[in-house]
């Protein structure tokens, strides 16, 4: 019975709440304008602070006719400037809440109050559209629908320091980039696409934003200040253009980065400090200022290692180590500097212990929210690990020995965060290029199992790096190679080899052609049969040259030593030699072709696939052809084929012999022995004397 009732209780319950509300939402319609006015004044006073009363306003309509009496021009400026307030207070509620003012069309309302001569207004209409948009809830576009727009928020920029805060605040949550991420580490966040034309970068920088903005920086407000550095920071993300400019600005006779700098003292609010290196370090990764100037090496790599130390709070150390990962991901000196700075590498460990038993965090909504995002610390700290370890062997050596580092990258690789298991896979991959590490902790740990596991079953940000990270654990001297391929990972390759997203097809290709390197014949068979003629076709006719060139380096490492060679052309020959044909009559490069020309002088190094050679006039006329190429590299390849053709101690080579001197490549020989080139004329003497001999 109880559960009969349970429901209808419910519903009382509901509407006796919603019933308690209906009349704030009834005054809105009142004759009388000063009674709305209170009405407005009245529902203001009740949703400050309370989500549920905000919950219930908008269920019982508010929405659309606080927006219509801030639209009317017979609505009084006090009218109007409180429907915002009011509106903006809803905004600050929940997501669910912010998705009915959109679905109302509050924005382009707002945008229309913007055109108001009344300041109060304007502001009241800025601070709404600034909770409105950086809700993540709300596309950024909106503020982009009119060309107009931007325009007349700069020009509103010189109204108020208010205005200079909120309006700097919407940009620099309305500010994507239109391309990916173009670096392999994806450190800081990954930014949108932008549906079409040109990026929010452009649009706001041909806006003036720059010039507009950058006085901003020593205004007397410390929130206009803070909103202005940080609108720079998402301009300069990523964007050359933006940062050239940058270097070359100057606000009260001091340049932009020396501003930067001194906000980056210590004595600087901890916000301001990071949001400044994060301005450095996207200047300096876009180009504009050298890795090596003093402003990157003595000020901002310093400061993001402070960030990263354990006094900080959570979200600190996590934008510290993030940005200090993206600053260091490409410049081996600053991976050294930043590694022997703070004791930075041991300092990370930390990140993994966070918060402890004994945390000194008494404030327990604190320490809740801490417990709820510790997962951010150990993506960020993966990240760092990863930028680290990305050149140096010293450095990987020691990041793998610090404290239960393996077993901390085996764990994150099951996460359920994708944060986390990308970041481990990162920090796994740029580990897995060292060599020694590969042949001691990787196979102590057995990291090859887990990564099998992530490639069975991930979204394709992860299998791109973990995928890149297998082609390394394939080379010839990892231990880990036998395992892998027990595991099954020639059919797991061969089906990246078909995936639409080119890197996996790289990375599927290139892991084979690593594990063919002196294998034995039954693998390569393997590989060939899980492959199909049909698909490595496809992979030859590729329109990335990464791809083509993995795939002849695939075919080069099966046609090594004569046996097997002799048997993948007794099976595939004529398939083989097909496309052969094909890529060295296409439009290729000179890497493409000469890669090509040494495949064909692996089979001419079969005892009986040079056959398949010697049978096929129109493959020995381009082999002739390429011995009297304009590029070096061509004819010594080419060369090649020749000399393992009439070598004399094999059987057949006086017919080979005879019928390549029929052809004039005897006559080439004697020209290429007079080359200027040393390895042409050394080659060509060479192949000469086996006909003499």
């Amino acid at each position: 019975m109880a559960c009969v009732l349970e429901a209808p209780l419910r519903m009382s319950v509901l509407s006796e709440v919603t019933a308690s509300s209906r009349h704030y939402v009834d005054r809105l319609f009142d004759l009388d304008p000063q009674k709305v006015l209170q009405g407005v004044i009245d529902m203001k006073n009740a949703v400050i602070g309370n989500n549920k009363q905000k919950a219930n306003l908008i269920v019982l309509g508010a929405v659309p006719r606080l927006l219509y009496l801030l639209q009317q021009e017979t609505s009084s400026t006090e009218l109007r400037t409180e429907c915002a307030v009011v509106l903006g207070s809803l905004a600050m509620g929940t997501e669910n809440n912010v998705k009915s003012l959109l679905d109302c069309h509050i924005i382009p309302a707002l945008l229309q109050g913007l055109l108001s001569p009344d300041l109060k207004f304007i502001e009241a209409c800025l601070r709404c559209l600034r909770t409105i948009f950086i809700s993540p809830v709300t596309p950024e576009d909106l503020l982009y629908t009119d060309a107009t727009v931007i325009s007349h928020l700069m020009g509103l920029l010189s109204r108020s320091r208010y205005t200079q805060e909120y309006i700097c605040q919407i940009f620099s949550h309305c500010c994507k980039l239109q391309h990916w991420h173009s670096c392999g580490f994806n450190s800081l966040p990954q930014p949108l696409l932008c549906a079409n034309g040109p990026d929010h970068q452009t649009i706001l920088f041909n806006r003036g934003a720059v010039q507009s903005i950058a006085h901003l920086l020593v205004s007397t407000s410390y929130k206009v200040r803070m909103q202005a550095l940080k609108c720079f920071s998402v301009l300069a993300f990523e964007n050359p253009q933006v940062s050239m400019t940058l270097v070359n600005v100057s606000v009260d006779g001091e340049l932009l980065p020396q501003v930067f700098v001194k906000m980056l003292q210590r004595d600087k609010p901890i916000e301001m400090q990071l949001t400044s290196a994060k301005c450095l370090t996207s200047m300096c990764r876009a180009g504009a200022i050298r890795t090596d100037d003093p402003c990157i090496v003595l000020k901002t790599l310093p400061c993001l290692v402070r960030m990263c130390s354990k006094d900080r709070l959570l979200e600190e150390r996590v934008e510290g180590a993030e940005t200090l990962a993206y600053l260091i991901e490409t410049d081996v000196e600053l991976q050294r500097m930043a590694s022997i700075t703070d004791h930075l590498i041991v300092m990370l460990a930390d990140y993994f212990k966070y918060p402890s038993s004994v945390s000194a965090i008494t404030d327990i909504k604190r320490l809740d929210h801490d417990l709820k995002h510790a997962h951010e610390l150990r993506q960020a700290a993966f990240k760092l690990y990863a930028s680290l370890g990305a050149n140096d062997e010293d450095i990987r050596k020691k990041i793998i020995e610090t404290e239960n580092m393996m077993d901390r990258i085996v764990n994150g690789l099951s996460e359920s965060s994708i944060k986390v298991r990308l970041a481990a896979v990162r920090c796994l991959h740029s580990l897995s290029r060292s060599v020694q590490q590969l042949r001691t902790s990787f196979q102590d740990h057995a990291v090859w199992k887990p990564l099998m596991k992530v490639l069975q079953n991930a979204p394709n940000e992860i299998l791109v790096v973990a995928s890149s990270t297998l082609c390394n654990l394939l080379l010839e001297f990892s231990p880990s190679k036998e395992p892998i391929l027990e595991s099954g990972a020639i059919e797991l390759l061969c089906s990246l080899t078909q995936s639409e997203n080119l890197a996996l097809r790289v990375n599927g290709i290139w892991a084979l052609m690593n594990m063919a390197f002196q294998a034995e014949q039954k693998i390569k068979s393997d590989i060939l049969r899980g492959l199909s003629t049909e698909q490595l076709f496809q992979l030859l006719s590729d329109s990335d040259v990464n791809v083509l060139m993995k795939t002849l380096g695939l075919l080069r490492n099966l046609l090594s030593t004569r046996p097997h060679i002799d048997h993948i052309m007794s099976t595939h020959g004529k398939q083989i030699m097909q496309a052969v044909t094909l890529i060295l009559e296409g439009e290729h490069n000179i890497e493409v072709k000469e890669q090509t020309l040494c495949i064909l002088a692996n089979i001419a190094d079969g005892t009986t696939a040079k056959e398949l050679i010697m049978t096929n006039d129109d493959i020995l006329q381009k082999i002739k052809y390429y011995m009297s190429h304009s590029n070096a590299k061509l004819q010594l390849a080419a060369m090649f084929c020749i000399s393992n053709l009439i070598w004399n101690e094999e059987e057949g080579s006086q017919e080979r012999q005879d019928k390549l001197r029929d052809m004039g490549i005897v006559d080439i020989l004697h020209k290429l022995s007079q080359s200027s080139d040393p390895n042409l004329c050394e080659k060509a003497k060479t192949a000469l004397q086996q006909y003499l001999a």
